[in-house]
């Protein structure tokens, strides 16, 4: 049996949605099993010198994962990928690998998962709503506590450019600059703007400038990375609608209107990838 699943990047946070929002970008991952093939793991892309080979990866550990939880066993398999999504930039790489890893062994095992059941599995292993939920469903999504999710389209004008810097910030850094506690002042903050920031994507992109300030994590991570904050305040001052994406230290920002967002120079690598609106998709390219 031979499967693809094609799982677009992710960019969590947007702003002020911290652990809520997730936008759905179409620069994905590819991923062939299969069973058929001499087993073996290969790589192509981003972080192709690097990914384990040995089985170890995220997307068979998640397949073994979701095989164990059925009391079933994944059958010997060759994997071949071809990753398009940069490693630790924010861009949801983890979890592209675990939403493929999921509906693989759905797909091959005949499990036949609901959304509900795809998603819980994904956030079991990744273990980060926002990010698995815009991968799985597309456009623009909003996770809540413990595993719901509200899937919503964005304005169609919405125009995303991600500037990534050359640097990376793990996940579990950008986590350990956050405090425990926030003034009450900060939170208000937060939710008000976390309000706007979804009348803003999805029909009123005038607002975006103002829906995305964060007062809760997007100062504590940049002081994490200051080129990048140098030029995370340039672009603000000058207007342009931005934040971080996800932890960083990628910066997502916003074309609006006529107005272009002007190359951040050397170092840094400038996407213009749209939105992805179908999710993940899966396809039996052989029974």
């Amino acid at each position: 049996m031979r499967v693809r699943v094609r799982v677009p990047a992710t960019s969590a946070n947007l702003g002020p949605g911290f652990d809520c929002f997730g936008l759905a970008l179409d620069l994905c991952n590819e991923i062939t099993i299969d069973t058929d093939a001499e087993p073996g793991v290969t790589w192509e892309g981003e972080g192709a010198e690097e990914l384990p080979s040995d089985g170890s990866d995220r997307t068979t550990r998640t397949m073994n994962a979701v095989a164990a939880a059925a009391g079933l066993h994944m059958p010997p398999l060759q994997l071949r990928a071809l990753n398009r999504i940069p490693l630790e930039r924010g861009l949801g790489s983890s979890a592209a690998a675990a939403v493929a890893g999921v509906l693989l062994a759905d797909s091959v095992l005949g499990l036949g998962l609901g959304t509900t059941d795809l998603l819980s599995s994904a956030i079991g292993v990744e273990g980060h709503p926002d990010n698995a939920a815009a991968a799985l469903l597309g456009g623009f999504t909003i996770a809540f506590h413990p595993d719901g999710v509200v899937r919503l389209d964005p304005d169609p004008g919405l125009r995303p450019i991600l500037l990534v810097p050359g640097s990376r910030l793990s996940t579990d850094r950008a986590r350990r600059a956050l405090p425990d506690q926030v003034p009450r002042a900060d939170a208000v903050h937060n939710l008000s703007r976390s309000a706007l920031a979804v009348v803003a994507l999805t029909g009123r992109l005038e607002l975006l400038g103002a829906a995305l300030e964060d007062r809760l994590h997007q100062d504590r991570r940049l002081a994490e990375v200051p080129t990048v904050r140098d030029v995370f305040e340039r672009l603000r001052s000058d207007g342009v609608a931005i934040c971080v994406s996800g932890a960083g230290p990628s910066l997502l920002a916003f074309e609006i209107g006529d107005r272009s967002v002007p190359d951040p120079g050397d170092g840094w690598q400038v996407l213009r990838p749209g939105i992805r609106a179908a999710g993940a998709e899966v396809t039996v390219l052989e029974g």
